[in-house]
């Protein structure tokens, strides 16, 4: 017997040695042999069978920071304006509130219910015309967004042509217009060498690198622009600014609700809420992440609002990104009008990767509700990636006007998704769960979100009109 015990332990170190990372449980089977149970299982085992438990709050922050802070930093300046400072303000942390309370209406009946995706959360209230609901407008706001940001891009590096004038991007001032920096090919080289990459990763979390970059960059335009407009204001040569909306002159009280779909879609990352919640270890932590992130971006979006409007006054566009452009007579305007583009168009780039998750995913649950979780299907996977960027890029080349209409199309989905959706699941409330301040707050949500759509609609279409 004692031979024996010497021999088992002998085995066990050398199975212990051989699997060094993992913790086994020895346990004694009934033949007298040993039965090794790990503990702990290894990254790699994780990452192949579950992504559940691979994020950090921290990495939840970065993607949803990034979700939020696209192409629409470059109009807060603008919303600014419109509004004024402390309106300007107030408007945010409203909207920012209200978004908070519909992330918490989706996250409680998440938890709740049995389903893991936007999708199938509304299909549990309202069945399968809800989850359709859910997946167009997802389709169309992402898939206009990813378009806009490859013609932005494209804007920035190649230039474009609007009404007669030619504007020179990046590429053309610095080696002047050749076949190379035109804006197929080199949208082209950013798809294949910088976004493909990106969008073959098959867990959000493993874009926290690449969305924390992002967050940097939009930190950049940020701190560029405080520098400048401190330089401005120091030598005397910054613009009046309006604390309150100026009604006696430029502002009627209808064009305040055309600034609420772009602070609206300034918020919007509810596409996202289940991605990075799966991927945590601790689901509740989603709540502390969605407050953290919607804190970061009211940071960053008053300061590009109160520093871009202190530098350009009312002079300043719809896209702060033409001011920048129109200020580059010096050598060192043009050095900083440079930095400011491409800065943009990197995090523009970083940015898409993390909208484009939650669109294929979405169209892969309603294309293939039966089929196995995507990023376990190596080939659907590739192929629907593939297929997503090639679609992408033909329609932001063929048609590099159509951000017009998704810009319209988008600020409706984008309402949808945000306030309508989650305050009509509290209000059908399948699970019982919703208490009476839940179902008042709902319906203010959806009255609030759809008396801003129509009333900002109706006056775009009268603008254009």
């Amino acid at each position: 017997m004692k031979c024996f015990s010497h021999q088992k332990e002998t085995v066990g170190k050398l199975l212990r040695s051989q699997l060094p990372f993992k913790k086994y449980n020895m346990k004694e089977t009934e033949t007298g042999g040993s039965d090794l149970t790990p503990l702990v299982a290894d990254a790699d085992s994780l990452e192949n069978q579950s992504p559940r438990g691979l994020a950090s709050v921290s990495g939840a922050v970065f993607n949803i920071c990034t979700t939020m802070v696209g192409a629409g930093i470059m109009s807060i300046p603008a919303t600014v304006k419109v509004l004024g400072i402390i309106p300007g303000f107030a408007v945010m942390f409203m909207i920012a509130v209200l978004v908070d309370i519909t992330v918490e209406f989706l996250l409680r009946y998440t938890q709740s219910g049995k389903s893991t995706t936007y999708a199938g959360l509304m299909a549990e209230s309202f069945g399968s015309l809800g989850s359709l609901a859910v997946q167009i407008c997802v389709m169309v706001t992402n898939l206009g967004c990813l378009i806009i940001y490859l013609i932005i891009i494209g804007d920035v590096l190649c230039g474009n042509e609007s009404g007669g004038t030619l504007q020179l991007g990046v590429l053309q001032e610095w080696f002047g217009i050749q076949w190379w920096n035109s804006r197929a090919y080199v949208i082209l080289f950013v798809v294949l060498f910088v976004m493909l990459p990106l969008v073959f990763l098959p867990h959000m979390n493993s874009l926290r690198h690449s969305s924390a970059i992002s967050i940097l960059l939009a930190v950049v335009f940020i701190a560029i622009s405080s520098a400048m407009a401190i330089y401005a204001f120091w030598k005397g040569k910054t613009q009046n600014m309006r604390l309150l909306p100026d009604f006696a002159n430029q502002v009627s009280i209808f064009d305040l609700f055309t600034t609420v779909p772009v602070l609206v879609t300034g918020f919007g990352f509810h596409v996202n809420i289940h991605p990075i919640r799966s991927e945590l270890s601790r689901p509740s932590d989603m709540s502390y992440a969605v407050r953290i992130s919607l804190a970061i971006s009211i940071a960053i979006y008053f300061s590009i609002g109160f520093f871009g409007y202190m530098l350009f006054g009312e002079s300043i566009m719809s896209d702060i990104l033409v001011n920048f452009d129109q200020n580059s007579d010096s050598a060192i305007g043009q050095l900083v009008n440079n930095t400011v583009r491409l800065s943009y168009a990197m995090h523009l780039a970083l940015v898409f990767p993390v909208i484009n998750f939650s669109l294929r995913t979405n169209i892969d649950e309603l294309l293939f509700a039966k089929k196995p979780v995507l990023a376990k299907d190596k080939s659907r996977f590739t192929i629907l990636t593939c297929l997503l960027l090639a679609l992408t890029y033909t329609i932001a080349i063929v048609i590099p006007n159509i951000w017009y209409f998704f810009q319209f199309l988008g600020s409706t989905t984008v309402v949808c998704l945000s306030f309508i959706f989650p305050g009509a699941i509290v209000l059908r409330d399948v699970h019982g769960i919703s208490r009476r301040k839940d179902k008042v707050m709902a319906i203010l949500v959806i009255i609030m979100a759809i008396l801003t759509s129509m009333i900002a609609i109706a006056t775009n279409l009268w603008t254009v009109g």
